[in-house]
């Protein structure tokens, strides 16, 4: 509900003010589409099976579950990473080429993220990899316990693993430490705090929220890759249930943590939320104050 809810508003922020969005903006509607498609795809049919005690269906919806589950975490990833380069380059380069990346660039840009992340997504499909249930049965993902007797599981592993995990945590760490370095040397510079220009101030301020963003999401989804490597090399026996169902339900409430990042530190996205509470209450109390013949004779005329 949270996750639908935040993101939802962040999407209808978006389509209001689409003709002022600037370029890497682009990047952070892309991210709450792959977390409300995450939650739309999979989530009611995990906790239909949470009531039910066992996965429900066969094999077809758990190689469904695990597949939405892949493309949209890698995309959730790649996104991040696409993002943190972006903020380095904008932070990094002279004022003169301050609008170097456009729109076009960055569409370009989601476009491949989408394709690579399909591309990894669909691979266990063709033979390379594996999709299966969890260890705790009401939710399906990479078959881990399986790679571990298997050159072709392991290779797929341990390629997912270096180009879909490490290497983008690793560009996201590098780019958010340059650009904290380059912040830093800035305001040595600027012995006087009231001297700080504004824009100084306001990049300091999208630089502190990226980098919550990509904090809150790889918070998320570390214990759950501890989890899944340990079952690479272990019997999945060797961990109770619960101990793996954790780590998998803390890492599905990285959807829900953006929309709140982003109404602490964006006064617009506030104001906008703002502004839909109003425009719902109203529509709320304006019908409810009716009788449903006059709801439905307004509606109809407009």
């Amino acid at each position: 509900i949270l996750t639908i809810l935040g993101n939802s508003a962040v999407l209808a922020t978006a389509v209001k003010r689409s003709s002022l969005l600037k370029p890497p903006e682009l990047l952070t509607v892309n991210l709450a589409v792959a977390d409300i498609g995450m939650a739309l795809s999979m989530y009611p049919l995990a906790i239909a099976s949470a009531w039910n005690h066992a996965w429900l269906g066969g094999d077809a919806s758990c190689v469904y579950y695990a597949l939405m589950g892949f493309l949209f975490g890698v995309c959730s990833m790649m996104t991040l990473c696409a993002m943190a380069v972006i903020r380095f380059l904008v932070t990094n380069s002279p004022k003169s080429n301050g609008n170097k990346v456009t729109k076009n660039t960055v569409c370009i840009l989601i476009v491949f993220i989408w394709l690579y992340s399909l591309l990894w997504a669909i691979l266990p499909l063709v033979g390379w990899g594996y999709y299966g249930p969890e260890p705790f049965g009401i939710s399906c993902t990479i078959a881990w316990s399986k790679f571990h007797n298997s050159s072709n599981g392991f290779s797929f592993i341990l390629s997912m693993f270096l180009l879909c995990t490490v290497l983008p945590a690793l560009t996201i760490v590098a780019c958010y430490l340059g650009i904290a370095w380059k912040v830093h040397k800035a305001y040595q510079e600027i012995q006087n705090i009231d001297r700080i220009p504004n824009a100084a101030k306001l990049e300091k301020k999208l630089t502190l929220m990226a980098v919550l963003i990509s904090v809150a999401f790889l918070s998320s989804w570390t214990p759950y890759a501890a989890a899944s490597f340990w079952s690479i090399f272990n019997s999945s026996d060797s961990l109770q249930p619960v101990v793996t169902l954790l780590p998998c339900l803390f890492a599905k409430s990285s959807t829900a943590y953006n929309p709140f990042i982003y109404y602490v530190f964006s006064k617009t996205f506030r104001c906008e939320v703002r502004k839909l509470q109003c425009c719902c209450g109203w529509r709320v109390h304006y019908f409810s104050s009716n009788s449903a013949e006059n709801a439905v004779s307004t509606m109809w005329s407009g």
